[in-house]
């Protein structure tokens, strides 16, 4: 994967999504464990480890999205063989920032290819923002954390 840089408006940050490097994998595990605490309220936060980083990225593409500073801001997982966006976590900090649209602009052939995802119902913010690029709620379920929407992205035909 090519890394880039994705300016976004109104905050005027530039972003670099890249494939992470061995050295950025615990920073990732420490956003993916403490943003799942801070939003997730309703689940027990003891049931979020850290280690879960690294079983639940198995076989899937991963991008992260690095400020300026050369801070992690966060990431997102692809499983390519479904087009299927199984994570995108940003840290609180950087949250509204535009890390999530630029780390979305990172995947193959955005937005001219139909992506899917699935959203817990109690996670409004991350509704509100998928609702906002263009995703739609397809389906629906339950998962060991909550009710959760399925959402889908379709290209314009």
């Amino acid at each position: 994967m090519t890394d880039f840089s994705v300016q976004t408006q109104p905050e005027l940050v530039e972003w670099t999504i890249r494939s992470p490097g061995q050295s950025d994998l615990e920073i990732l595990a420490d956003i993916y464990l403490t943003v799942r605490r801070e939003t997730f309220v309703w689940v027990d936060p003891a049931s979020f480890r850290h280690e879960d980083f690294k079983a639940h990225t198995q076989g899937e593409y991963l991008w992260l999205a690095e400020a300026p500073s050369g801070e992690i801001a966060g990431f997102m997982t692809l499983w390519p063989p479904d087009d299927f966006i199984h994570m995108l976590y940003v840290s609180k900090p950087w949250q509204g920032q535009g890390a999530g649209a630029a780390l979305l602009a990172a995947l193959p052939d955005w937005p001219h290819n139909k992506y899917r995802l699935k959203c817990l119902v109690k996670n409004s913010r991350a509704k509100a923002f998928y609702c906002s690029k263009g995703f739609v709620v397809t389906g629906s379920g339950t998962s060991p954390e909550g009710d959760f929407e399925e959402m889908s992205f379709y290209p314009d035909a």
